[in-house]
């Protein structure tokens, strides 16, 4: 017998008690409150306030109610924790800077991206958004199962319908114990797509996904995603992390100063912060240059100003803004939700596979529910079908009988009906007896057997389903589909992209006089272009142009040598692509080169190898021939390509086989060509040899590879130049002082630029004054070495040519470089002029 007096005490192992409570805990707050489900999307709280307002008739054609109201039926009946937690997570649901397509139509103050609170829930409003009524469709057809509430009072649903993937849609983020899951939000029409692309083919790939359907994630906020190898990686493995930035424009004013323009922030940062944060850094003068922040945001949209000082590089101060702000963030991603109540990482395709699996479900749910109504329904058609066959009889049965029981009973037994059919005849109205009443029942009763066949042959073919799921997609997706937000940017050094899945491809990269760099296909050119010509075409201001362009693969090597004498490199995917009108991005966003550096040269190499050299030419003559092995490894920073002596400058980098002549042209008007084997390969570091004998004040201008049958050509400071075959100049050893290229007179001033042309070419002439002419190559006259050439710019008083770039010839057959062919025609008149008046004096 059990002493009553005694207290009824268990002994247990305490560590295993924890053990077994925290687990407990865990899986409650994993299951029941942190993680969604891959279904719906949603998480319990999310879940129960879209069932709460369906509930309570907060349609998104119905009047708003009181926030307090959704939130009070919400803990009353489903959800047993605080009421700010309720009432946070359904402002997070109205707000369009958190939610990409948001779920509760809020009517009130529900917060601002500057962090600002929602105001108390007794002031605000809501009622369903239009979507979210997508997600709860059809849930009164027995689409979905139901469960005991916390208290077993009430049932609440334990997923809904969900016409739309919600869990990429609009994503989900939740810390639960020991795992947080973080799926960015998407493009609706891009997830549909991919969900209808795995209903046609289940062997689709990711990669096949990503590249045709879902490109990248689409965030409320826009911004822009830098590279896609994370993107890849996430949506392969389940887990990645994304660089998102701000987008920042940089508006140049006329009184010569520049400002940054704020207008999109990355997903989830404080606007208020950010700028408290950006005035902080100035204060502390870590960011130097920056006079003026201003806040500038209204209901049109976001926008922050940030006034820079006239001399200051506006892209230096944007960099430092994107490292020391939340200007660019990471993002990381884990696609965690529950799959039948067990935790799960999941990868793209898994998510759309089992949102698809479950549309199934419900539309075969769904479809069973339709197929058990009509069938109810024809069973009592049938019934009334007989009575009105027999109606007389059947009249006078119910006359004759002493009570309703009676009346059913004889029913059922002379006419074999069943006890609905009997109860359905007996409450018929006499009205039903018309003729036209009688066609109705009969016009009735063969459309539910139309409709039962069909049913019953939707739920005996799969693929029938399948295609039922693809309508309503492709409905949802034209009612609700909008533009993409969020740019996904490729290239660039300052992230690091995966070679393995860049896909090796042609393309053009082009660097402007003014230092802007960019990649296009080849294919983007050739488009452009008559007859297959080749590559042209670039957007620039009016006094840029491109200077640097070369064909190359996405996964070859760029080197970029400058004046200083240093040398940075670039993979080909690395320089951002742009359209074929767009200017492209300052050099100094892709190379870290410092102020008062540009760009001398660009040389594509695919592989570093020991028969293939760089050479080398200073403003004060030295020369240098490199293996190009040499240049396999650059750092970040770039390196030293040669050493430069006190006062020099690297003028010219060319890419030889070993066997070429090198011509060296000075502003004297002297040249000297050799055979690039008169310069010894020396290593990286070196400073080189004497590549010319300058005369007193004489330095060099530039560097070419000649050969004979091409020409010479000379521009001098004054405006004038003249083309002189190449067979003129003889093969002399290096270091010499070379022989007489141009005759130099106060008229035509210095020698400009040397260069060897083939007359097929078009040259760019650059003033002091920045003026530019563009003239063809061939229209230059060929004179012979020791002349001073012909009038080729007609030039202000004491004004001179700074600069001559040689670039492609282009055709005239772009309809927005009409007037600048029009002022080539005009430009190329003055110059024939020009030409005969030389003659004639000489």
């Amino acid at each position: 017998m059990v002493d009553q007096q005694r207290p009824q005490v268990q002994e247990i192992n305490i560590s295993q008690e924890m053990k077994t409570s925290f687990m407990d805990y865990a899986m409650s707050v994993i299951v029941s409150r942190a993680l969604p489900d891959v279904r719906d999307g949603l998480k319990p709280v999310h879940r129960r306030i879209l069932y709460a307002m369906h509930d309570l008739g907060m349609h998104s054609d119905k009047a708003y109610k009181k926030s307090a109201r959704i939130v009070g039926e919400v803990i009353g009946k489903y959800h047993p924790h605080g009421d700010s937690a309720v009432y946070d997570s359904m402002v997070r649901m109205a707000q369009d800077f958190n939610f990409r397509y948001m779920l509760v139509d809020g009517h009130g103050n529900f917060g601002s991206v500057d962090g600002d609170a929602a105001a108390a829930m007794r002031y605000t409003e809501a009622r369903m958004s239009k979507i979210s009524m997508e997600i709860l469709r059809d849930i009164n057809k027995d689409t979905i199962d139901y469960d005991d509430n916390y208290d077993g009072t009430e049932r609440e649903p334990v997923v809904l319908p969900a016409r739309f993937p919600n869990l990429l849609v609009n994503g989900a983020s939740g810390i639960a114990v020991g795992m947080a899951t973080n799926i960015p939000p998407h493009h609706l029409g891009e997830v549909i797509d991919a969900v209808l692309a795995v209903s046609k083919d289940g062997d689709i790939t990711i990669d096949e996904l990503i590249s045709d359907y879902i490109h990248g994630p689409d965030f409320p906020t826009a911004g822009q995603i830098l590279g896609r190898s994370g993107i890849r990686k996430a949506y392969e493995t389940g887990k990645g992390s994304l660089t998102v930035r701000a987008k920042v424009d940089i508006e140049e004013q006329a009184n010569g100063k520049s400002r940054l323009l704020v207008s999109e922030l990355p997903f989830q940062v404080n606007k208020a912060k950010l700028i408290e944060k950006i005035a902080e850094l100035v204060r502390d003068k870590k960011i130097e240059g920056i006079t003026d922040l201003r806040d500038e945001s209204d209901r049109e949209g976001l926008r922050v100003v940030i006034e820079l000082r006239r001399d200051v590089n506006p892209n230096v101060v944007l960099n430092n803004l994107y490292k020391q702000t939340a200007l660019q963030t990471s993002f990381g991603i884990n696609m965690l939700a529950l799959e039948n109540g067990q935790p799960k990482v999941m990868n793209l395709k898994q998510c759309l596979e089992h949102y698809l699996d479950h549309q199934k479900v419900v539309i075969r749910r769904r479809t069973e529910y339709e197929l058990r109504k009509a069938e109810a329904r024809a069973h009592i058609l049938e019934g009334l079908r007989i009575a009105l066959d027999h109606i007389d009889e059947i009249i006078t049965l119910i006359r004759e009988s002493q009570t309703t029981d009676i009346a059913k009973e004889g029913l059922m037994t002379n006419y074999e009906l069943s006890d609905k059919q009997a109860q359905a005849i007996l409450d018929m109205r006499l009205q039903r007896l018309t003729g036209l009443e009688r066609e109705k029942i009969e016009d009735e009763y063969q459309e539910l057997v139309n409709l039962i066949a069909e049913l019953k042959a939707i739920l005996a073919d799969n693929e029938k389903v399948l295609e039922i799921i693809r309508e309503e997609l492709t409905e949802i997706k034209e009612r609700f589909n909008d533009t993409r937000r969020t740019e996904i940017v490729t290239g660039g050094t300052d992230f690091i992209e995966d070679e393995d899945l860049i896909p090796e491809e042609t393309i053009v990269v082009t660097v402007t006089h003014q230092g802007y760099v960019k990649r296009l296909p080849a294919s983007t050119y050739r488009s452009q272009r008559r007859g297959g010509r080749g590559v042209q075409g670039m957007g620039t201001n009016e006094d840029d142009f491109v200077e640097h362009l070369l064909s190359t693969s996405t996964h070859n090597t760029l080197l970029f040598f400058t004046n200083k004498g240093k040398v940075y490199r670039a993979k080909g995917y690395e320089v951002p692509e742009f359209s074929r009108t767009a200017k492209g991005i300052p050099i100094i966003n892709l190379l870290e080169v410092e102020k008062g550096e540009w760009v001398n040269a660009v040389i594509a190499v695919e592989d570093f190898v020991d028969d293939w050299y760089l050479f080398f030419t200073t403003k004060h003559g030295i020369s240098k021939r490199t293996t190009l092995s040499q240049f396999a490894n650059i750092r970040r920073g770039g390196l030293i390509a040669l050493g430069l002596r006190e006062d020099d400058e690297l003028i010219s980098v060319r890419l030889t086989d070993g066997s070429k002549h090198i011509m060296i042209g000075t502003k004297g008007g002297y040249v000297i060509r050799f055979p690039e084997e008169d310069v010894r390969t020396m290593g990286r570091t070196a400073a080189g040899v004497k590549g010319i004998s300058l005369r007193e004040g004489d330095e060099v201008v530039s560097m070419e590879m000649i050969e004979d049958g091409l020409q010479v050509l000379n521009v001098t400071t004054k405006g004038f130049g003249k083309r002189t075959p190449a067979n003129e100049y003889r093969i002399t050893g290096r270091g010499g002082k070379g022989i007489r290229s141009c005759n130099l007179t106060d008229k035509n001033g210095e020698v400009v630029t040397v260069k060897s042309v083939t007359g097929d070419e078009d040259i760019m002439i650059i003033t002091e004054s920045g003026v530019l002419i563009r003239m063809p190559v061939e229209s230059i006259s060929q004179t012979g070495r020791n002349t001073q050439g012909v009038r080729l710019i007609r030039l202000q008083d004491d004004e001179e040519v700074a600069t001559v770039a040689q670039i492609e010839n282009k055709e005239d057959d772009e309809e927005e470089d009409t007037e600048v062919h029009a002022n080539e025609t005009s430009e190329a008149t003055d110059t024939i002029t020009d030409q005969q008046e030389s003659t004639e004096e000489e």
